[in-house]
């Protein structure tokens, strides 16, 4: 199988889109181009692919509306024209997805929810009830409140963790370049488009060395940046020309087109090695033979039923060990319920996990994807 190939197979993808497309260069939000990637997205949903949009663009419209032509500096300037673009942003996303008879949601973050191991669930958990509902969630920094320096650093970074949150496949960012070259194509006319790399690749940095166009805050080497960021959960990324015909279409197809950046590891090895370095745990659930044997042996996710018992203080999202009856660890992983919920709920079949918490969040104590077997 190609790598191509393999980005055509992809069921889960993120879509980011910078300010220079969505608002032509600065010109006001740009609705014929916005409503064929909308098409093309479409065309990806009615396939079986869940899609995530991360947009940005709330500032540059918010510009264009107060005839603004250089981007500010001052933050409440940023943020007032944030809130005025965003009023138009959203309702552009809404309109042309509901021409497909397909709701869209509006989802503004900021550093502080994806830092917050709380939100952080809160926020993943949301996102895949809105991709569970058939609704296309439409991401954006919150960038009317944010206070340090209104940006998690650019969108391209927030894409990135975005595809990090939902653990998706693949994340393709769509720029006004077609691609990443091994020079500034703009002063040197011998540059080479990288059509594949690894994401890790030292090289990349010097390639991608070039400045902001003046809408965007990063460039070339956010891009790179962000793919490196999406592989630590084994996502690729496609850096691409938004403007190319049928841009998403073509890629669903395997047509190599712009620049793939690749993880070093697959997306559920990746996410492995990364619960297998967490070396502190937050507390123990001891386990029956039972489901000792079904963890190690069946691949298969913690139920509350199997868990004998459970010690130590975690908040739902943090490590715990998992340990047969005579304290020996069998594994460890990302826990669905705060401690004192886990001790009510242990012993117990999934199905009753409503009435005796008046809520159900996962009916798993442990999903297998948040498991490492020791």
């Amino acid at each position: 199988m190609s790598e191509r190939s393999q980005v055509a197979r992809a069921r889960r993808l993120v879509v980011k889109i910078g300010s220079a497309l969505l608002t032509n260069d600065g010109k006001g939000l740009d609705i014929d181009a916005l409503a064929g990637w909308v098409d093309q997205i479409v065309g990806l949903i009615r396939d079986g692919v869940e899609v995530v949009v991360v947009s940005s663009g709330a500032v540059a419209e918010g510009m264009s509306r107060l005839g603004w032509t250089v981007r500010p500096e001052q933050l409440h300037e940023l943020q007032a024209a944030a809130a005025v673009g965003q009023m138009g942003l959203v309702q552009i996303w809404e309109a042309q997805f509901k021409r497909h008879n397909l709701p869209s949601a509006q989802i503004l973050l900021t550093h502080d929810d994806l830092s917050d191991r709380k939100r952080y669930l809160n926020a993943r958990s949301t996102l895949r009830a809105l991709l569970d509902f058939g609704v296309v969630p439409i991401v954006n920094e919150n960038d009317t409140v944010v206070t340090d320096e209104i940006r998690f650093g650019d969108n391209d970074t927030l894409g990135a963790l975005v595809a990090n949150l939902v653990e998706a496949d693949g994340l393709i960012i769509l720029t006004d370049q077609v691609g990443l070259y091994n020079k500034d194509p703009r002063k040197h006319s011998d540059a080479q488009l990288i059509d594949q790399r690894q994401a890790g690749d030292t090289e990349l940095d010097v390639m991608a060395a070039g400045g902001a166009g003046v809408l965007g805050r990063g460039g070339m080497q956010t891009k790179v940046r962000a793919a490196r960021l999406a592989a630590r959960s084994g996502a690729f990324t496609i850096i691409v020309g938004g403007r190319m015909e049928t841009v998403i279409s073509r890629l669903r197809r395997g047509d190599s087109l712009g620049t793939l950046l690749l993880p070093e590891q697959g997306r559920l090895a990746a996410r492995k090695q990364w619960l297998a370095s967490h070396l502190q745990t937050r507390g123990q659930l001891m386990l029956d033979a039972g489901a000792v044997r079904v963890l190690c042996q069946g691949g298969r996710s913690l139920l509350p039923v199997g868990v004998k018992a459970v010690s130590g203080k975690f908040r739902r999202g943090e490590m715990v060990s998992c340990t047969d009856e005579a304290g020996v660890e069998v594994a460890r992983g990302l826990v669905n319920y705060d401690a004192d919920e886990a001790r009510a709920i242990a012993g117990r079949s999934s199905d009753r996990i409503a009435e005796v918490l008046g809520y159900i969040s996962d009916e798993e104590m442990i999903h297998r994807d948040n498991l490492v077997v020791s």
